[in-house]
């Protein structure tokens, strides 16, 4: 039973060397600040889009209220190269339009 017990405590600790594979996980749309210099004041719902892509919240409640946020969990490959984790609403943009679906303000 001592052997036992010694075989376990001396293999358990060899189990933390052995790392898992883990995915890196994005989540909306990436920010890209070129892209979002070029979103402009009196631009409609289709340049928006064209420029930006579709954004993670399209609110049912304000339609008139594009919300553009970026999340990533970066996993093995992504910590190998050295990206770093975005998360708490790092990279987060409001893009509101008028009734004539122009772009009406931008808020960061």
């Amino acid at each position: 039973m001592p052997l036992l017990a010694a075989l376990t405590v001396t293999t358990l600790p060899a189990c933390s060397l052995i790392n898992v594979y883990k995915i890196d996980i994005p989540q909306g749309t990436p920010i890209n600040e070129e892209k979002l210099a070029q979103v402009q004041v009196g631009m409609n719902y289709n340049q928006v889009l064209y420029i930006l892509g579709s954004p993670a919240v399209r609110d049912t409640l304000n339609p008139m209220r594009w919300d553009y946020l970026y999340d990533f969990t970066a996993g093995t490959d992504a910590k190998d190269a050295g990206k770093p984790n975005i998360h708490n609403a790092q990279q987060y943009v409001k893009i509101y339009f008028d009734q004539a679906g122009n772009v009406a303000r931008i808020e960061r």
